[in-house]
């Protein structure tokens, strides 16, 4: 399928079963003017597809579908519209929502129902053809175990825009991102996995260019085989050479490269969105219509949703997926609304619906790491827990509830007490180990980890919206105060709650992901919805003062030590049973938590011993001793007086200052007294197991 360079040309396939006629248009080296129209000649089982000599790397062209334009049956096929190849590896520009692109005369009394003949070739984008060689120089994927895995959620074009050791040019590209100043901030933080927000080709929406605004997130694909223009930094062929130059130099630092990937929807959005490749193409066949075909049944909240239970297009996602594996050495995706995607024909979920079953029979995608956002707006489509063997998910009670705890919600420590350990009554039902949860506090979506302390209510204004948009219900604490202040015990307790999450969040069973800057106190001034700035709200901040933040080594050291813990990424559930259980829950006076004591509505304060020489200890490795005081004011506790433990502890971490303890380090003894501040906690560890 699409464009391939053979001797002396290019063969070209698209599946259209609506067409009646398909024709391949060239463009010249502008993109502008249309030099060539070829009628294909043959059609095989609703693919078009011909031989087309003279065809070169470079070459721009689209495509023009003949066919009903009838929106009541389901069909928006409209040959003054050009369309871009579902099937592209590379876009000649970013796509900026014109309006010239909407197949219906807008403005019309009748809206969508007559077709629109003004022609869309001279401002379109156009797709290009590329030269499918590179050289990898023996490039090969780290391989990092998902147990082992540290994600960082980054956006391309944020991480470097601002970074001055990276030359101008390059920042907010492929390019800037693989520059070693870049890579070398990510070495020394030690994350082993850059996941990337949408680096497929993605549409700008008219009307965020009409408000001065962008489409920074990118969850609005339209090509899924092309990476984003506007991260590439030069070239003719759309960023394909960049992006693969970028994962060359991620995996030679160790680093793998984790794409967020859209395959629930399109930018094409609903019937009042614009035609620019599969409405026109197919419209029955790519998206899900409701019973009245005219419109879209939408479990993304964006308008339409794919129907990858068709076969034409569960073959162009697996068929995506594979070359994003094999031709730019990609090492996972993130999937999301992935629920959207693994639903059967008549929209329900379950493990053997088409694109799962499919995943699980791959032998590409099998070997590399498959992450659900597990959850989309349709019913049924809360799914944490739900997925098959062989997936991971983004675990939203994990982040709700360890959210509850820092701010002191009642009955939050049994909750609480579940993520730390792994959510096993989530995960282990359907045979799957504790790298199955993606643990996460914040992600671009929603509250900054700065923000999450200093803000109770959402401050989106500068998206134009009046402040409609984005959750409500954020499980946030402003520790006092909204937003910016000097007050200096105020800013002491948000900085402290910031340590508390991140050290909550690296010494939790499961697999971390950060979001990117939350290790240097990145604020986007209370927005939590920032989707569409392209602008300093959610760019990074590389001034002097945050390279300073003492947060970022605090962040940098809890990250090796969780590599040096193997009980912390254990493949194995805790058991709680036999001679040596590894995983005791302590009262704040050292005994074992009673029931009483679990129940209690404004308990706040507990510790936990995940012991590193437990009966089913794979990898036998220091114990484990976290002891959490989540309350607002100071308690004493009583390190746990069982002596199978050994007889000290070392204190590794203390959020009370931001300490990482090395050298002269304090020893605490079996039953010996250690007051915790309010909202605070400790980490210690013994040596080796006893």
């Amino acid at each position: 399928m699409g464009m391939h360079l053979r001797d002396g040309g290019a063969n070209f396939a698209l599946y259209s079963s609506a067409a009646t006629v398909v024709d391949l248009c060239l463009f010249d080296a502008d993109g502008v003017h249309e030099v060539r129209r070829i009628r294909l000649p043959r059609r095989t089982d609703d693919i078009w597809h011909g031989f087309v000599p003279g065809i070169e790397a470079g070459t721009r062209y689209g495509v023009r579908v003949h066919g009903a334009y009838d929106p009541e049956n389901g069909q928006r096929c409209n040959p003054n519209k050009l369309l871009l190849d579902p099937y592209t590896r590379a876009i000649d520009r970013p796509l900026r929502g014109e309006a010239v692109t909407f197949g219906y005369a807008l403005g019309g009394e009748e809206e969508d129902l007559v077709m629109d003949e003004t022609d869309s070739a001279p401002v379109a984008a156009k797709s290009v053809v590329i030269a499918p060689a590179f050289d990898w120089e023996g490039d090969q994927p780290p391989g990092t175990p998902m147990a082992d895995t540290v994600f960082y959620e980054m956006n391309v074009r944020g991480f470097t825009k601002t970074m001055d050791e990276v030359p101008e040019e390059l920042r907010g590209t492929f390019a800037g991102l693989a520059n070693p100043p870049a890579i070398e901030y990510l070495k020394k933080l030690g994350v082993t996995a850059v996941q990337l927000l949408p680096v497929q080709a993605f549409n700008d929406e008219g009307r965020l260019i009409d408000a001065g605004l962008a489409n920074y997130w990118g969850y609005n694909t339209i090509g899924f085989f092309a990476p984003e223009p506007r991260y590439c930094y030069k070239g003719t062929d759309g960023g394909v050479a960049e992006f693969r130059g970028m994962v060359k130099a991620l995996h030679r630092a160790g680093i793998e490269v984790i794409l967020d990937v859209v395959y629930n929807h399109t930018c094409e959005g609903n019937h009042m969105g614009p035609t620019m490749s599969f409405k026109g193409i197919d419209n029955d066949a790519y998206y899900r219509l409701m019973d009245e075909r005219r419109y879209y049944n939408d479990f993304s909240g964006t308008g339409n949703t794919l129907d990858v239970s068709n076969p034409p297009v569960l073959r162009m996602v697996m068929d995506s997926l594979r070359y994003w594996v094999e031709e730019m050495h990609v090492d996972g995706f993130r999937f999301d609304l992935a629920p959207a995607i693994a639903r059967d024909a008549a929209g329900a979920f379950e493990h053997r619906t088409p694109f799962l079953s499919a995943v699980a029979q791959d032998p590409v995608l099998r070997r590399v790491k498959m992450i659900a956002e597990p959850w989309d707006l349709g019913d049924y489509g809360y799914q944490v827990g739900g997925f098959p063997v062989g997936w991971s998910e983004w675990n939203g009670g994990y982040r709700d509830e360890v959210r509850d705890f820092w701010r002191s919600a009642d009955q939050s420590l049994p909750a609480f007490a579940a993520r730390l350990s792994g959510s096993q009554e989530i995960f282990a039902p359907s045979r799957r180990p504790p790298s199955a949860t993606v643990n996460i506090v914040t992600v671009h979506d929603g509250f900054t980890l700065r923000d999450l302390v200093s803000y109770n209510e959402k401050h989106n204004e500068a998206n134009g919206e009046d402040n409609r948009d984005g959750e409500s219900h954020n499980r946030s604490w402003n520790c006092g105060v909204e937003g910016e202040t000097d007050d200096e015990a105020v800013l002491a307790l948000r900085a402290r709650q910031q340590r508390n999450f991140l050290t909550t969040l690296f010494m939790s069973r499961g697999v971390p992901l950060l979001l990117g800057g939350d290790e240097m106190g990145r604020t986007q001034r209370g927005s939590n919805n920032a989707y569409c700035q392209d602008s300093d709200i959610s760019w990074y901040d590389w001034s002097e003062e945050r390279r300073k933040d003492p947060l970022i080594g605090f962040t940098a050291g809890l990250i090796a030590l969780r590599k040096s813990l193997p009980v912390l990424r254990s493949e194995h559930w805790p058991t709680g049973e036999g001679d040596r259980p590894d995983a005791v829950w302590y009262s704040v006076w050292g005994l074992p938590m009673e029931q009483e004591e679990w129940d209690h509505p404004a308990a706040r304060c507990l510790s936990v011993v995940f012991d590193g020489g437990a009966d089913n200890a794979v990898e036998p490795g220091p114990s484990v001793l976290l002891m959490f005081n989540g309350a607002p004011e100071a308690h004493t506790f009583t390190v746990p007086k069982e002596q199978r433990f050994g007889p000290a502890w070392t204190l590794r971490v203390s959020t009370e200052d931001g300490t990482l303890p090395e050298g002269e380090a304090k020893v605490l003894a079996p039953g010996e007294e250690v007051s915790i501040e309010a909202h605070a906690m400790l980490v210690l560890t013994q040596d080796a197991p006893a």
